[in-house]
Formats: structure tokens, sequence, C-alpha cells
């Protein structure tokens, strides 16, 4: 891949390559969650009366947004209840089946993700939840086998707030990836559990989400120049590099997990996520060693000295709030500094854990649409 790195002084040439609108997709989020709040509302969720918390959530979607949003949805909780993922099996992804864990029974809630709800397998697994008496909720589009498979379970099936005028003019990405869907999956998701009482976020606090994420969008727009533009800068700082993603704090744990997979998705990179302090451990010999990350290094005639396709290791540390007391940061720095890797930063500016999220996703998000945006392939 060819990075144009001037491009991204170029507001009209980022329009005209971006074939696929992800940028006008991240752009859009904060619109994606207003609508999907009042779809929800419309779905009647205003008017669910909980009989009391579950003793477990049990998760199941196609596709890494479902997973995602799965991950923060555990790290929000705060331990209120267990979140558990349903890995998915079998041949092919259009063949996947879910199952329900042995011990799932009435005390529990399971919650299926699908942008589509054409998925057999999640259609399935409603009727695995209705057996063993499990309450069974979706966010889908409506009138999909999937939600009138939930509504005939005497379950509630949340609309998916799908991109205005289809993928195509609202962020489809490659094969077309819908790049506003994660917050259209998981804000009714957080909006049924706020409800429920795991997690403290109302429809207010969702609304301010809202209004973050369209903040975010404002301070990293292609209009922004990279010099003020914190999207554009990680994406510079990125090209040509292996991204160590080091995270302190449970939602920056799953924002960096995230990012090494929309990094993936979207614009075909590769990326290590770890936790801090563990990540000094495990990616330590990575900084130490001398290996080349990239290059054949059985080709004899390879220029090793101009070697533009290696691989260079970058640190992106993730913090949901400057150093505190007890901060694995410094040492973080330290090792960085000791091995010569270069260090980017990502902290949120403080508030609610929500807030927190919308900050480290978004500024993410537009950072890999610009690496994505900006890259050709070699000729």
């Amino acid at each position: 891949m060819l990075f144009d790195e001037s491009l991204l002084e170029d507001p009209d040439a980022l329009a005209r390559a971006d074939v696929h609108g992800l940028l006008r997709g991240v752009a859009a989020a904060g619109a994606r969650v207003r609508t999907a709040l009042r779809l929800a509302d419309e779905a009647g969720l205003a008017d669910l009366r909980p009989d009391g918390r579950p003793r477990a959530l049990l998760v199941a979607g196609s596709g890494p947004e479902a997973a995602a949003a799965c991950d923060l949805l555990a790290a929000l909780g705060s331990g209120a209840a267990p979140v558990q993922l349903l890995t998915p099996t079998g041949p092919h992804p259009e063949q996947a089946r879910w199952t329900l864990p042995g011990w799932s029974g009435p005390l529990d809630l399971l919650l299926l993700l699908s942008e589509h709800g054409t998925e057999q397998g999640l259609t399935d697994l409603v009727e695995q939840a209705y057996r063993r008496g499990c309450t069974a909720a979706a966010v889908t589009p409506a009138k999909t086998p999937l939600a009138e498979a939930v509504e005939q379970v005497r379950g509630i099936a949340l609309p998916f707030a799908g991109p205005v005028g289809g993928p195509a003019s609202a962020g489809g990405g490659a094969g077309d990836t819908d790049t506003g869907a994660f917050w259209a999956l998981l804000t009714p998701l957080l909006a049924l559990v706020g409800r429920i009482g795991l997690i403290g976020a109302s429809g207010g606090d969702l609304g301010t989400v809202a209004d973050r994420l369209d903040e975010i969008a404002t301070r990293c727009g292609p209009a922004v120049a990279t010099y003020t533009n914190p999207a554009k800068t990680l994406a510079a700082e990125l090209e040509g590099s292996l991204p160590l993603l080091w995270s302190q704090g449970p939602v920056a744990a799953a924002a960096a997990r995230r990012f090494a997979t929309v990094l993936a998705t979207r614009a075909g990179r590769p990326a290590l996520a770890a936790e801090l302090p563990a990540a000094l451990t495990a990616h330590g010999p990575l900084q130490a060693g001398t290996h080349t990350l990239a290059g054949d290094p059985d080709d004899f005639f390879r220029d090793r000295v101009e070697d533009a396709d290696e691989l260079r290791l970058r640190v992106v540390l993730f913090q949901e709030a400057p150093d505190q007391p007890g901060s694995a940061a410094p040492a973080a720095r330290e090792q960085a500094y000791a091995h010569d890797t270069p260090l980017s930063e990502i902290t949120a500016p403080g508030g609610t854990p929500l807030a927190t999220a919308a900050e480290l996703l978004a500024l993410t998000d537009f950072a890999a649409a610009y690496l994505a945006v900006a890259s050709t392939e070699r000729p």
C-alpha cells in the first residue's frame, strides 16, 4: 500500500478518494445515535418494566461490530453482571451457528445483534433461548426473520438504525461494510441495559454521547489541517508501522481492541493490542528484537538499507484519563524510550465512561478511515 500524506491536506481530493464513504459514515455517528434512540423509544423501550436484573448477559451477533459492542458493554458494566460473547461455529460465516452455554436459563438475558437480521443461526438461537426459558432481546432491522423470531417468543426487538440512503451513501466500506453500524448496534443495547439498571446509561446520557461524537467529527473532519487534527496526525504517524496498542483501564482496553480490528478490516493494517502493565512484558521482546517485520529474510538480493516496506514498531498509548497515582503510563513511556520506539498517546479529556468511550472510539475510527482513504495499491 502507498500512503499519500499530502492527500490529508486537500479536503476536495479526500472527498474524491473516499469512494466508499468511510469518512462520511464515521462523521455521521452522532446522527446514528440519535436515530437509534428515537427508534428504540418508538419500539416501546421506555415502557419496559423489568422484573429485576438478569444473572448474566449472553451476547451473540455476526461480524466484528457485534463483538466490539459486547466488549465495550462488559467494560461499561463494571462487573454488575457477567457479560459473555457467544462465538459461532461453522465452516463459513454464512453458515454460522451459536449455542447457549449449558448453565443458561430463565435468569439470563440473551442479546442478539445483527445489521441484517437474516442469519439463520441467530434465529435458531432464539428458539434455543425459548426452550431454556431465557429472555431474548435483539437489535436488528424491523420485519426481518430475527426480529419476528424474537417477537414470537415475547422478547423485545429494537430496530437497527441503518444509514440514510443505504450503505453507499452513508459509510459503506469495502464489501458494503457500514462504518456507522457500531453505534447503531451499541446505542439500543446500552439503552436497554441501562433500563434494566446494569449500567448508568439513560436516554439523556446517550444524547450527550451523540453531542460528543458531533464535536469530535468537527475536530477531526477533512477540512481541519493535520497539525490541529488528532485523527489525521495519528494516521500519518501509523503509516509504515506495526502499532502496539497499549491501554490502561477497561474502556481504553475495549477501544484499543476495536482499533486493532478496524485497522485490519478498513485499512488493511496489522496491529497488536495489550493491556498495561502486562503489555510491557508481552511486547518487550518485539521491541528488543532485531528481526525484520516485513520482507523476505531469505531474499539475498533484497535491499536491506533502503527497504521501504519494512514495518517499524510504534506504541499507541490509550488512557481514560491523565496519569494518576499508580499509573503504568510512565513505565510505558520509559520502555518505549529505552527501545527507541516512537510513541503516540490518546487520552480522553475526562467525563463519564460513556464520554470517554466516545472520544477514544471516534478519534480512532477517523484515523483508520484516513489511513484507508489516503492509501492506494502499489503499481
